[in-house]
């Protein structure tokens, strides 16, 4: 007979499609494991099995290899603290959004400063110590490869230079 009066047992049940969503997400994080760099792999705290199975995995070629790898080191994964792994991919993932912006930044401030003359007083204004002849020759430069069409080598001395300049910004 049924004890319907201890339903205690029936809360803490947890369907196998959860399970099975966990071990996939794991595997997947298993996954961007493997494409690190040795570096990256260094800076996260993993266990000896699971670290030489990384970079065991980086090394196959064939593909039923690195697909029963890839599972592999989501098995692995199981028995891992996950928390620090993810914490630390998110910060390297912030890192590189920030970066890009920067990046998209200073390229939105070349553009400007090679198709208005005005830009250049707006730039010394946040950039007081920059080589100002050197900026004008490139900028000069620049506009007549485009005009001219030829290969934009000034335009990406340009950028070099404003890379040089808000360095310290990448810094803070």
């Amino acid at each position: 007979m049924i004890d319907y009066a201890n339903d205690d047992e029936e809360d803490d049940y947890i369907s196998r499609s959860h399970f099975k969503r966990e071990a996939e997400a794991m595997q997947a994080l298993g996954e961007r494991l493997i494409t690190l760099r040795k570096e990256q792999l260094d800076q996260l705290d993993l266990s000896e099995k699971l670290y030489d199975s990384i970079l065991l995995a980086q090394r196959l070629t064939a593909n039923g290899a690195i697909r029963r790898q890839r599972q592999f080191i989501g098995k692995l994964m199981r028995t891992e603290i996950l928390e620090p792994i993810e914490a630390k991919l998110a910060e390297w993932d912030r890192g590189g959004k920030a970066e890009t912006a920067r990046l998209h930044r200073l390229e939105r401030w070349r553009d400007r400063l090679i198709s208005s003359e005005t830009m250049l007083g707006e730039w010394l204004k946040e950039y007081p110590d920059t080589d100002v002849q050197r900026m004008r020759s490139l900028i000069r430069n620049a506009q007549k490869e485009a005009e001219t069409n030829k290969p934009p080598k000034s335009s990406r001395e340009l950028f070099k230079l404003l890379r040089e300049i808000t360095a310290h910004e990448s810094l803070r």
